[in-house]
């Protein structure tokens, strides 16, 4: 199955995504306690993508995702917490502005909305202070200050101050590769983390953090320019 999937052309993947999202939206109708239409037809439709994205990937990659079952269920999780956020966040762009009477849009800059509402714990995974990583991984906080400055690690502020740092950044006690090119093309330490937890889709429906830790550093850091042209776009 999934090798023939890999060979299939753009119209046969939007077939098959939606052959998913009409099983999972009759799957999800026989559930006694989803009574809202409008969730159930979502959750379809993700499903669907997401099937068809797993379908492309190749077998390496899908046995990669064999061997991390008992995370699936809070990485997708994020990801669809994450999905949420982005939708708003789009749709508060195209919104009319009030300021001008209904003409134009209300642009908001990147990183703002309702990613900076959420407290980072629900979106972010792990997270931890210097003392912990200083502790557990060997980091002392001038080296985290020092990457904190360069721009080497992400920084994601928690209130005040005060900043904690995602574990699954980390590889051997060093920032993955990468991820200086990665805070360069968005500057804004939520929008980066969040892109980089979550299956992109210019990468196939990959996850870049997880690709970063392959040393697959070029393809991501040149799909998150592209995603940050599209998002200023």
């Amino acid at each position: 199955m999934t090798g023939t999937w890999n060979r299939i052309d753009p119209i046969r993947q939007t077939e098959f995504a939606c052959a998913v999202a009409v099983e999972i939206e009759r799957a999800l109708a026989r559930q006694n306690g989803v009574t809202n239409s409008d969730a159930i037809v979502a959750a379809g439709r993700v499903a669907g993508a997401v099937a068809a994205a797993v379908a492309l990937l190749a077998p390496t990659d899908i046995r990669a995702i064999d061997t991390m079952q008992e995370r699936l269920p809070g990485m997708a999780s994020r990801f669809v917490r994450i999905l949420a956020v982005e939708a708003a966040e789009r749709s508060a762009r195209t919104r009319p502005s009030s300021a001008h009477g209904g003409q134009g849009t209300d642009v908001q800059p990147a990183g703002s909305g309702h990613l900076d509402a959420m407290r980072v714990e629900d979106w972010a995974g792990r997270v931890a202070g210097s003392t912990f990583l200083q502790e557990n991984l060997g980091i002392s906080r001038s080296t985290l200050h020092r990457w904190q400055r360069s721009g080497t690690v992400v920084a994601l502020r928690t209130g005040g101050r005060k900043h904690v740092f995602p574990l699954a950044q980390f590889v051997d006690g060093r920032p993955a590769p990468g991820i200086k090119e990665v805070l360069s093309a968005m500057p804004d330490p939520r929008h980066a983390w969040s892109w980089l937890v979550g299956p992109a889709p210019g990468l196939a429906g990959r996850v870049p953090i997880e690709m970063l830790k392959r040393d697959l550093v070029a393809e991501v850091v040149l799909a998150a320019q592209n995603a940050a042209m599209a998002k200023l776009a």
